[in-house]
């Protein structure tokens, strides 16, 4: 008897149009809470803002602050003939590449040398080749001595010191960090050459492309 009333109380309910609409609307109401209770990130910090420069790419064109407006930026600092690091974070920018393919042109990969004397535009056209570097994304640039410096020192924040000698090659001291800039050309974030530093820099990345941050 017990089992019957419950069959009927169940059938009653299943066959409720008005249950059916209390569970549709629940349905479709609790992703949306959801997606308004969410808190949204906290904004990255700023550690100011990219001054105007004209320097030229591997391609031996004229390239300018002014063309990275609304792309999110990621620089990093190298020059050709490093005996050390340099290789190694070519390599990531490299896969830091096929990481972000998906974003069209709302990134940009720039190789900044250090050593702009020696590095020509024909020798960073050779190596971008090597790293199969895409040209409409990855940039590869130089120019004079002073206005590279500049840039560095002043305008990204980062060391670019003079050459030393050891053993018939030499280095020059230069950051080995990538550096973030939004897509106003604020830097935004400096990161290190790791797994965990690069994955972190990734996350960044996508919330700068998809505007993530409170206002």
């Amino acid at each position: 008897m017990v089992t019957e009333i419950k069959k009927t109380f169940l059938h009653s309910i299943v066959t409720s149009k008005l249950f059916w609409v209390a569970f549709i609307l629940f349905g479709f109401s609790f992703p949306i809470l959801r997606v308004l209770t969410r808190e949204l990130p906290k904004p990255l910090p700023t550690y100011g803002v990219i001054p105007s420069f004209e320097l030229v790419t591997e391609d031996n064109l004229k390239f300018k602050d002014s063309d990275l407006l609304g792309k999110v930026t990621i620089s990093q600092f190298i020059f050709l003939n490093c005996p050390t690091v340099c290789k190694a974070s070519l390599k990531n920018m490299k896969k830091v590449q096929k990481r972000v393919r998906g974003l069209g042109n709302k990134i940009a990969l720039l190789s900044f040398s250090v050593d702009p004397e020696n590095d020509t535009p024909k020798d960073l056209f050779k190596r971008a080749r090597e790293l199969k570097a895409n040209p409409f994304i990855w940039k590869f640039i130089t120019g004079k001595k002073n206005s590279v410096e500049d840039l560095l020192v002043k305008g990204f924040k980062v060391p670019m010191g003079d050459k030393s000698y050891s053993k018939n090659v030499y280095d020059i001291a230069h950051s080995e960090k990538f550096v973030l800039s939004d897509k106003s050309g604020n830097i935004r974030g400096y990161y290190g050459k790791d797994k965990n530093e690069i994955n972190r820099m990734m996350i960044d990345v996508g919330l700068l492309v998809n505007n993530a941050f409170k206002n």
